[in-house]
């Protein structure tokens, strides 16, 4: 096998490409963290800080991990890769599954295929990203709930998918949002 060249190793954002291309160049490319394709363009994350965005994280897999706990048929997964239909490659900050006949299960790679029932996004740098396009892969891919947490803003996003359609959820009269 040739070695790689400069151009098989590009992966910037706002390159346009295919899912398979993506993954591919992503897997040689260890020095990026984070980066997604959506619609066939890529995203790059930008380096993590702990008050933006380390913190934050660290709250909402914690919120999600005791929940997990009362509840052992649904699993917890923290930065997991997702395949979605369309060619999307999503690394999202965290997501439920339930697994369920015929719904989203983990290929021999270890990748999701498949929407899971919630995921959830620490967004400071990334708000338009994750509450446009993001938001709508996981519309048309039937995310029931998604969750965005706009760190700097102080405010949290939820929405449940209704016919086809993201509703945002408003908290009850106690502040409290219950996912279905």
């Amino acid at each position: 096998m040739a070695a790689p060249t400069d151009a098989s190793l590009s992966l910037e954002a706002g390159d346009c490409m295919t899912r398979e291309e993506f993954h591919r160049r992503y897997l040689l490319r260890p020095d990026i963290k984070k980066a997604e394709l959506i619609d066939g363009v890529v995203y790059v994350s930008s380096p993590v800080r702990g008050p933006q965005h380390g913190r934050p994280h660290g709250l909402v897999v914690t919120w999600l991990g005791c929940y997990v706990a009362l509840a052992p048929d649904v699993e917890l997964h923290d930065n997991t890769t997702i395949y979605l239909v369309g060619g999307h490659e999503v690394q999202p900050d965290a997501f439920l599954l339930r697994p369920e006949p015929g719904g989203a299960k983990f290929n021999e790679d270890g990748y999701l295929e498949g929407a899971p029932q919630i995921i959830v996004e620490v967004a400071a740098s990334a708000v338009s990203y994750d509450l446009h396009q993001k938001k709508e892969a996981y519309r048309r891919n039937g995310v029931g709930e998604y969750v965005v947490w706009r760190v700097l803003d102080r405010v949290i996003d939820w929405f449940r998918l209704q016919d086809g359609e993201y509703v945002r959820i408003a908290p009850d009269a106690g502040g409290i949002v219950e996912s279905q």
